[in-house]
């Protein structure tokens, strides 16, 4: 049996089912538990697998509105400005970017009044330059990972 391209379908199918048993993987795989056992806990070591995290249906819980926000801002304050949204727990992702900003966030609301009180919030930060926030209207993909290249 070769290990080629071992870890990438380990990792595929941990997308597919993260919640996957040590005896599913290793049946689906065509290899022994104790080589997944061992395969999982390189990857994770590695920071290549960083944890395993429920799908959550943020709709579901409530959160009616995303909002996309990008922002310029103070060169030597991006950090500070990035750090401050990263911590907010309503901004899934956060990220610094090049183009007509210097940052971009998403948020998850549960009405446009929540959005705007949190925006308004963050807004008081001085180093924020310039703001310009979208609202999605239908989100086509999101959350979405992608299966590994299998050589």
């Amino acid at each position: 049996m070769t290990y080629e391209n071992l870890d990438r379908k380990l990792v595929n199918a941990l997308l597919g089912d993260g919640r996957a048993s040590l005896r599913s993987l290793a049946e689906d795989l065509d290899v022994s538990v104790t080589t997944v056992s061992n395969h999982l806990s390189d990857l994770e070591e590695d920071g290549i697998i960083q944890g395993y995290t429920p799908k959550i249906d943020y709709d579901a819980l409530g959160y009616d509105v995303t909002a996309i926000l990008q922002l310029k801002v103070e060169g030597s304050s991006l950090v500070d400005v990035t750090e401050t949204l990263a911590a907010h727990h309503q901004m899934v992702s956060v990220y610094e970017t090049t183009g007509d900003h210097d940052i971009i966030a998403i948020g998850k609301f549960h009405d446009t009044d929540d959005m705007n009180n949190t925006i308004k919030e963050l807004l008081t930060d001085p180093e924020i330059k310039e703001s310009n926030t979208s609202v999605v209207l239908n989100p086509v993909k999101e959350h979405e990972q992608f299966d590994l290249e299998v050589k």
